[in-house]
């Protein structure tokens, strides 16, 4: 991985670079920013240019040694850790090194990959991955290593809010007194969970959501689809590249998406209760993964219909055929209705996520929205 091929945040990649030429490369760095904003690939693709054996002014050659194995992910000195469960196979005390082949072909489909995405590639999506006590004695082992090829170790930790107490006061540890060229990069996408002790102990490196404008150019390299189709998929993404590609790969799904948000919005305005009940039972056949899409779909909607309604219409993110639906839309997304029906839409969305009857959910919900609407 290598800095060229990161979506946007040319800032970040000049000051990591200027680290590296200046030598002041911090033992413990933390790339934070949201889903989607590429924080593990501009990790990626740092550990790639610390290594690389012929760095160039800009970025690391890609052709050296070092550079080629990095593009593989199979550099020997090049660690990672990340959230795993118990499966048929691994039985006790998983750690990363169990699923490490499966964790380099998932991060070369998809470099921008998603905890979902990940539990889904390991046929795991109704779990919940951890970091354990012994992930933390195999990475104390590894870095007591010298290095093989490369100046530095450098140890990635993907999702480091996954580590149980007791690892994470291991990582402490090993921060505060790490390795000789030992270089740690954690990348979360919620501090909150994380020891205190160690986010202070680490130079924060905050990631924004990437430029509209970039991600469109990274979009063009990848995608052979009208620059129409790829501004919209753009500008409905919020600056996540992961919601992009999906806004791409699901344009039809999309429209269909946007035709049962008006239809329930209109046939609980009008009050036609038998409609009302054919769509319920549309929906409650769709499938979970399909229910939860709709409802964070609705979600946005009604978020894009509110800034109307609050004339911030520069912070709107909308499709050519939703903004025409908008127009009339919007003046019934207000202060009065708005906090209750984003609340109903996500208990709604908890509810499918722990396999309620979908039927009663959506009935539940739609005979709410007839009184909030008005």
């Amino acid at each position: 991985m290598r800095f060229s091929e990161v979506a946007g945040h040319a800032d970040l990649k000049q000051q990591l670079v200027q680290s590296v030429a200046e030598q002041r490369v911090p033992h413990a760095q933390l790339f934070h920013g949201p889903q989607g904003s590429g924080a593990l690939v501009l990790a990626l693709a740092y550990a790639t240019y610390l290594s690389c054996q012929d760095r160039q002014e800009e970025d690391s050659c890609g052709l050296c040694p070092s550079c080629l194995k990095y593009d593989r992910l199979v550099h020997p000195d090049l660690h990672f850790v990340f959230p795993v469960f118990t499966t048929k196979s691994v039985k006790k005390d998983p750690v990363s090194d169990d699923f490490i082949t499966e964790w380099r072909n998932a991060l070369l489909e998809s470099p921008y990959i998603t905890p979902n995405q990940w539990y889904s590639y390991i046929g795991m999506e109704n779990k919940q991955g951890s970091i354990i006590k012994r992930e933390s004695e195999e990475i104390m082992k590894k870095l007591q290593l010298k290095s093989y090829e490369s100046d530095y170790k450098v140890m990635i930790i993907w999702m480091p809010e996954k580590m149980n107490p007791t690892a994470s006061n291991k990582l402490l540890k090993l921060i505060e007194e790490p390795p000789p060229m030992t270089i740690f990069l954690l990348v979360p996408e919620d501090t909150g969970p994380m020891l205190p002790t160690i986010l202070s102990r680490t130079q924060m490196i905050r990631v924004p959501r990437i430029a509209e404008e970039d991600l469109l150019d990274a979009l063009k390299k990848k995608h052979s689809v009208s620059d129409e189709i790829l501004k919209s998929a753009v500008k409905i993404s919020g600056g996540n590249f992961v919601k992009a590609e999906e806004n791409l790969m699901t344009s039809e799904d999309s429209a269909y998406q946007l035709e049962l948000f008006i239809r329930i919005m209109r046939l609980t305005y009008s009050r036609e209760f038998q409609a009302i009940f054919e769509w319920v039972e549309e929906l409650s056949v769709l499938g979970r993964e399909r229910q939860k899409a709709f409802l964070a779909y609705a979600i946005r909607m009604i978020r894009e219909n509110y800034l109307l309604n609050k004339e911030q219409g520069e912070l709107v993110r909308m499709t050519a055929d939703e903004s025409n639906f908008s127009k009339k839309f919007f003046p019934f997304i207000n202060d009065g209705n708005v906090p209750v029906i984003v609340q109903e839409l996500n208990e709604a969305s908890i509810h499918i996520e722990v396999n309620a009857y979908a039927r009663i959910v959506f009935l539940d919900f739609a005979l709410k929205l007839v009184k909030l609407i008005r």
